[in-house]
């Protein structure tokens, strides 16, 4: 079955709140899916923010963004009283995560006060359900506001450490700060629960993302420091990253702590499994960052100021998926196999059964046996990516290549200007042989150089970019249908004909939200 899909962060979506969130402008979107004749959402990770504003540097590897949160569904609940006079945006189509630094949490905060009068039955049973990060994450967050939010490794030493002592004080100290962020964290899964529902009942199914580590100041390794590589002090001994490269002649330091696969096998990787049970039941689908790492994963000395010198080191290759496999039978997973990919990782890719991703924008760099280029595809059993959240559009991908690259992709492509090679590369991708295609929005749009979500290794304007309501005509979703049924990807739960309404206009209907 030949399918297809869109790559929209939830942050993308158009809101006046500053952020995209899970209210109507995510159903309309699943609207759009569906008149598209899509089958896949691609969101990228869900899970709160921190450094550099990415969703890959997170407090929590569970837990839920607080900032896409829908402000409107809190109000339906009798949670909140109107908002009106707080200013959400000040660059307009960007997202200034400052501003939301300062205001969301005491938005979140009127609506617990309206909340904790009467607990939802539900309440509950999600917190018993999720108890097992949750009490922790709470707790962990709760410390960051007592601290100003700095990092937990700056905190008290018995803090710091996870002492048993200070840490039963704590909960009795901040017992009622901890209960506001089991909230958040009852107020996201609620609604996200809610719009996968509707998006699978529209025959929409999610794509979401397991970034391969944690961050260093997260819930993880300030509450489970035997998970990482840590010395006594809790101090990497090592860091993630990826070694120079074409890409990046320096290489990647990424800077986050590495997993103790060693000591994590000594229990057949049970937190890895419970992870994957816990994202596995939020996705339909899981794609699996930095793949190559559970084959051999590169080490950066602690303190490296680049990736210059670090060295590769055996991961738990296939033993992990062995158990993952044994506990879950057949998983709906993506590998991410891009980057140094050696016949290692090859064999482990093979022998999970799982599809890997093929990068169209890879394909012009060398010549006819670039694995990238769509007739060397040697199995359906693959994700044909136009571009990835880590890439320029593809507007910006002409721009930056040079005249060589850019004339070899139009001789490929049977295009004769650059700027037919973006709708030439959809055409590519679509018409491959991969069970399943993906674009991200912005090519859709043909959005320029700017509406590039993210730029590895460096910070400050990465994970900024927004949509506009006006961006998903009718006219659009026609012509993505088109290319759906040109090349027998179109949804079969698909309208029969894609409605003529201007950009959505009418409300989708509300789906209830699940307690």
């Amino acid at each position: 079955m030949r399918e297809s899909g869109i790559l929209l962060p939830v942050s993308a979506l158009p809101s006046e709140y500053g952020i995209g969130k899970l209210g109507q402008a995510a159903y309309k979107f699943v609207d759009f899916l569906s008149d598209a004749g899509c089958h896949y959402w691609q969101v990228l990770p869900l899970t709160p923010t921190s450094y550099g504003d990415s969703p890959y540097q997170s407090p929590s590897c569970f837990a839920g963004n607080p900032y896409l949160i829908d402000f409107d569904r809190l109000a339906a609940r009798g949670w909140l009283d109107s908002i009106e006079g707080m200013q959400w945006d000040t660059q307009g189509d960007t997202i200034d995560y400052a501003l939301l630094y300062r205001q969301v949490m005491p938005v979140l905060k009127q609506a617990y006060a309206r909340f904790s009068r009467r607990k939802p039955a539900g309440y509950k049973t999600f917190c018993a359900e999720q108890k097992a990060w949750l009490d922790s994450y709470a707790l962990f967050m709760a410390l960051k506001d007592a601290h100003d939010g700095r990092p937990w490794s700056d905190w008290e030493p018995d803090l710091a450490q996870h002492e048993r002592r200070a840490v039963a004080a704590a909960k009795k100290l901040y017992a009622e700060e901890i209960e506001f962020y089991r909230f958040v964290q009852f107020c996201f899964f609620t609604q996200w629960n809610a719009l996968k529902k509707y998006a699978n009942g529209k025959g929409i199914r999610i794509i979401g993302d397991i970034p391969i580590y944690a961050a260093y100041d997260s819930a993880e390794v300030w509450a489970q420091p035997e998970l990482f590589q840590l010395d006594k002090e809790k101090k990497p001994v090592a860091v993630a990253g990826c070694p120079p490269d074409a890409f990046a002649v320096t290489g990647q330091l990424w800077g986050n702590p590495l997993w103790d696969w060693e000591n994590m096998a000594k229990d057949g990787y049970a937190w890895w499994l419970n992870r994957l049970d816990f994202t596995l039941k939020l996705y339909d689908v899981v794609r699996i960052d930095h793949f190559r790492g559970f084959e051999r994963y590169y080490a950066i000395p602690y303190g490296a100021e680049t990736a210059e010198h670090g060295k590769w080191r055996k991961g738990p290759d296939y033993a992990l998926w062995k158990a993952a496999k044994s506990k879950f039978g057949q998983m709906n997973v993506i590998a991410e196999d891009l980057g140094n990919i050696t016949p290692a990782v090859v064999r482990l890719l093979k022998r999970t059964g799982f599809p890997g991703m093929k990068v169209v924008q890879f394909a012009f760099d060398s010549d006819a046996d670039n694995p990238y280029l769509p007739h060397n595809y040697d199995t359906a059993n693959c994700v044909c990516y136009t571009g990835t959240h880590d890439n320029p559009t593809l507007r910006g991908w002409v721009k930056l290549n040079s005249k060589e690259t850019n004339a070899y992709a139009m001789r490929y492509l049977g295009v004769k200007k650059p700027k037919k090679l973006p709708g030439a590369m959809l055409r590519a991708a679509w018409g491959s042989i991969a069970g399943i295609a993906v674009a991200q929005m912005q090519d859709f749009l043909d959005a320029p150089p700017s509406a590039r979500i993210n730029t590895p290794s460096t910070l400050g304007g990465n994970w900024v970019w927004r949509t506009k309501q006006a961006d998903y005509t009718a006219k659009l979703a026609g012509k993505i249908r088109d290319l759906n049924t040109d090349y027998g990807r179109l949804n079969a739960q698909a309208p029969e004909k894609a409605p003529d309404r201007a950009a959505a206009e009418e409300p989708a209907e509300p789906a209830q939200e699940n307690e």
